[in-house]
């Protein structure tokens, strides 16, 4: 399957929304299996089990694990739902204006023909960041349509990032993932991207990432200038 990498246009926006938002929540069931796999959460549902039990109620047995199930699942959903919708109406409202107004920023779509037809099957954005010490380049936005993983599409569109900011003389290029994505965060390994910093800071509330616990990455790359 042949893969034109090119820059965003208007008439792009329905597909790209569809893919963000698609993208996004599909991490829901891993961040909730991941939570509810770790040793912590197993001795708490079963904790919660023997305390229905030992009160004398099979119901409750069976009750309290369930509400803590479900709590996490809701607060796995909701940690990218809020995520989803607070950038839903802010950059991604106006993607021109927030992506493609300035010389130093852009945003790139994948486009595959399939079946005959021309699809998005991947997005990337950079945006400039300048402080009095560097300009650097932050990479936003990077999601690929699940059937049209694992060809090489995430790579060529780090790497037309990457030669952006080169070309725009950038000092380094950053990115944050949150830590249920670990596909992306070996990709960037791999591209020359290093850890340099985690936190818990998000568009969800503070007690919500504290109960998925998920920790965002930041990453960079540091680039070397001719």
């Amino acid at each position: 399957m042949q893969v034109l990498i090119r820059q965003y246009r208007s008439s792009d926006k329905d597909a790209v929304l569809n893919l963000f938002c698609d993208g996004t929540l599909e991490h829901i069931y891993p961040c909730f299996r991941n939570a509810m796999t770790s040793p912590l959460y197993l001795t708490i549902t079963l904790a919660l089990c023997v305390t229905g039990f030992l009160l004398g109620s099979v119901f409750g047995a069976v009750l309290l694990p369930v509400a803590w199930v479900s709590l996490i699942y809701y607060c796995s959903h909701e940690l990218y739902s809020c995520y989803v919708r607070c950038r839903l109406q802010t950059d991604m409202q106006d993607i021109t204006g927030s992506f493609m107004s300035r010389p130093d920023d852009c945003f790139w779509v994948a486009e595959a023909e399939v079946e005959g037809r021309a699809h998005i099957v991947g997005m990337v954005a950079v945006m400039a960041k300048e402080d009095l010490k560097e300009k650097q380049g932050e990479l936003f936005r990077m999601i690929i349509y699940p059937h049209c993983r694992r060809m090489g599409i995430g790579y060529r569109l780090t790497q037309t990032v990457i030669d952006f900011c080169k070309e725009r003389g950038f000092s380094k290029v950053v990115l944050e993932r949150s830590s249920t994505q670990t596909a992306g965060v070996a990709l960037y390994k791999k591209l020359g991207f290093s850890l340099v910093l985690s936190h818990t800071k998000a568009e969800a509330h503070s007690w919500i990432i504290l109960l998925t616990r998920v920790k965002i990455l930041r990453m960079e790359k540091h680039l070397c200038l001719k």
